[in-house]
C-alpha cells in the first residue's frame, strides 16, 4: 500500500487540492479531497505538499533512448524502460522502423519475452510497427531498401496479442485499404504517415479504419488551401487522433498553437519519436539501419533530413503551455487520457481514479518530475 497525501491531483477532468490518493496491489484504492490525512501504520506515505500528481505519461512513439536502438536491438527495450521513468514516462510503445518482416518478429519475440534480469520501469504495452509499408517520396529517414507494398499475408498475424498495437503506413499503397481493414479486425490501430496520399485517397483509408495520424505535417504533404492532401483529411475527420513531436524542429510554434486551437478537445497526441540519442551527449547514433547525426537539439541524416528526436515528454508538455498558453491539466491530455483512449486503455490508463493502474507521477510547480509511480511502485525520485 502506498498514501499520497496533501497533492494538487490534476486529471484531464478534475482539479483537487491538497488531496489523498491510496494506492493498493498496484491499482488506485481512492481518491479523496482531504488534508493531512491520518498516517497508517507501517504504510509508506509521501508529503506531496507543493507538488501536482498527475497520471503517468504514454509514449505511443519512441524508436529508442540511453544508447538502445529499438529496431537494431529490440531486447534492449526493457533496459531503456529502466530509465524513461525520470521522464514521468510510465508506458510506451516502442517503434520499429522499415526493416525486414523477419526484424519485426524479433521485436514480437523480444516483448513476449521479458528477460529475468530486468529492472523494473515504464511497461511497453505493444510495438508501434512503422513502415515498412511506406511511400519512398516520404520516406524522411527510413532506408528505403526496406520499403514495400502491404499484403494482407503480411499482417495476418499481427494483433495485440502478438505485440503489435499500432501500424503506421501509407493508404495510397497498392493493397493498403485490404490490410487495414484486416488490422482493424485483428484490434490494431492503423495510422497514415510517411505518405503522399490525395484528400480522397486519404478519406478512403480512414473509412477503412484508420483511426490515427503519425507526426503531423512529418513525411505528408504541405496543407494546401485548394488542395489539402491527406493533412487536411486528417485535420477535418474528428475520427482521427493526431500525432505531433512538439519539440519545436519538427512543427514551428506558431503551428502548434493552431493545432491546438483546432484539436484541443481530446484529438492531439504528443509523442517524442525520440531515438537512441535520448539521454545521452550528442554524437552519431543509429536508427534502424541508419545513421543519425545529433547536433544540440537536432537529429539529421547526412543530407540534412530530420531522423527522430531527443526529445522528452515532459518536455513535450512544457512546450505545448509554453506555445498554446493551455493549461497544464489540458497539456496532460495529450499524453495521458488521449493516447490510452487510442490504445483502448481508456477505463484502465490515463486517469486518477478508483481501480485505474496506479501509474502516477509528481510534478513541480514548474512542472518537472519530481517522482514516478509505476504500479504503485516508486521507480524514480529527482535529486
Amino acid at each position: 500500500m502506498l498514501i499520497i497525501t496533501n497533492a494538487t491531483i490534476i486529471t484531464p477532468a478534475t482539479i483537487i487540492l491538497e488531496g489523498t490518493l491510496i494506492v493498493e496491489d498496484g491499482r488506485i484504492q481512492s481518491v479523496e479531497s482531504s488534508r493531512d490525512a491520518a498516517v497508517a501504520l507501517g504504510v509508506e506515505t509521501i508529503d506531496a505538499r507543493g507538488l501536482f500528481l498527475v497520471p503517468g505519461f504514454i509514449d505511443l512513439q519512441i524508436n529508442g533512448a540511453f544508447g538502445y536502438d529499438f529496431t537494431k536491438d529490440p531486447d534492449r527495450i526493457w533496459d531503456a524502460a529502466v530509465d524513461l521513468v525520470q521522464y514521468g514516462t510510465t508506458a510506451f510503445l516502442p517503434t520499429i522502423v522499415s526493416s525486414s518482416l523477419s526484424n519485426v518478429q524479433d521485436a514480437q519475440d523480444a516483448l513476449a519475452n521479458k528477460p529475468r534480469r530486468a529492472l523494473p520501469g515504464a511497461k511497453p504495452l505493444g510495438l508501434h510497427i512503422e513502415g515498412p509499408f511506406l511511400n519512398p517520396a516520404k520516406k524522411g529517414a527510413h532506408n528505403p531498401a526496406h520499403l514495400r507494398l502491404p499484403t494482407v499475408n503480411d499482417v495476418n498475424e499481427w494483433r495485440p496479442e502478438t505485440g503489435i498495437r499500432l501500424v503506421t503506413l501509407a493508404p495510397e499503397l497498392i493493397g493498403a485499404l485490404e490490410v487495414i481493414k484486416v488490422l482493424v479486425r485483428n484490434g490494431v490501430v492503423v495510422s497514415a504517415g510517411h505518405t503522399h496520399a490525395g484528400f480522397e485517397e486519404a478519406k478512403s483509408g480512414i473509412e477503412a479504419g484508420i483511426r490515427y495520424a503519425t507526426h503531423v505535417f512529418n513525411g505528408m504533404p504541405a496543407l494546401h488551401h485548394r488542395e489539402p492532401a491527406i493533412t487536411g483529411a486528417i485535420l477535418a475527420d474528428e475520427r482521427v487522433t493526431v500525432g505531433l513531436i512538439n519539440d519545436g524542429i519538427h512543427v514551428h510554434p506558431a503551428l502548434v498553437k493552431l493545432l491546438w486551437q483546432l484539436l484541443w478537445d481530446g484529438r492531439l497526441n504528443l509523442v517524442t519519436d525520440a531515438i537512441s540519442a535520448l539521454g545521452k551527449e550528442p554524437g552519431t547514433y543509429r536508427l534502424g539501419d541508419v545513421t543519425v547525426t545529433v547536433t544540440g537539439e537536432t537529429c539529421r541524416l547526412s543530407d540534412g533530413t530530420l531522423a527522430g528526436s531527443i526529445l522528452s515528454l515532459d518536455k513535450a508538455m512544457r512546450n505545448l503551455i509554453s506555445y498554446s498558453g493551455c493549461s497544464l491539466g489540458q497539456a496532460l491530455r495529450t499524453i495521458t487520457a488521449t493516447p490510452a483512449a487510442v490504445l483502448g486503455f481508456g477505463h484502465q490508463k490515463g486517469q486518477i481514479a478508483p481501480g485505474f493502474d496506479a501509474d502516477l507521477v509528481l510534478l513541480t510547480a514548474d512542472q518537472h518530475v519530481a517522482m514516478t509511480i509505476v504500479d504503485g511502485e516508486i521507480l524514480y525520485r529527482s535529486d
